[in-house]
C-alpha cells in the first residue's frame, strides 16, 4: 500500500506559477512510476505528467503541459513534484498524483494509488 498526499494548490493570476507537491508513505516509493493527473471542471480527470522511477529517469508530459510543466521526484525525500509555470484559465482543476507499477504509461487505469487531489484555480 502506498499513501500519496498532495499539496501546494491553490488561486492564481494567468502567467502565474504553482508548485505542486506529492509525499508518499507505505510501500518503497522508488519502486514506483508516478504521476500527475487533473479533473478540471465538468471533465474527466486527465494525464498530465509522468516519471519513471529511476532518478534522472524519463519523463512525459501531455501537450498541454509540454514546455510549461516540469515534473521532477526526490526518492530520497519520497516525494514527487510539478512546477507548473506559465499558468492559464484552461489549467484550473483539481490536481491528483499517482503510482504505478507499469513503466512509461500515461493510462490512469494502470496507476494503483492515488492522492485526494489538490486544488489549482487560474484567473484571467
Amino acid at each position: 500500500q502506498v499513501q500519496l498526499v498532495e499539496s501546494g494548490g491553490g488561486s492564481v493570476q494567468a502567467g502565474g506559477s504553482l508548485r505542486l507537491s506529492c509525499a508518499a508513505s507505505g510501500r518503497t516509493f522508488s519502486n514506483y512510476h508516478m504521476g500527475w493527473f487533473r479533473q478540471r471542471p465538468g471533465k474527466e480527470r486527465e494525464f498530465v505528467a509522468r516519471i519513471s522511477w529511476r532518478i534522472g529517469g524519463s519523463t512525459y508530459y501531455a501537450d498541454s503541459a509540454k514546455g510549461r510543466f516540469t515534473i521532477s521526484r526526490d526518492n530520497a525525500k519520497n516525494t514527487v513534484s510539478l512546477q507548473m509555470n506559465s499558468l492559464k484559465p484552461e489549467d484550473t482543476a483539481v490536481y491528483y498524483c499517482a503510482a504505478s507499477s507499469t513503466p512509461m504509461t500515461a493510462d490512469q487505469r494502470l496507476y494503483d494509488y492515488w492522492g485526494q487531489g489538490t486544488r489549482v484555480t487560474v484567473s484571467s
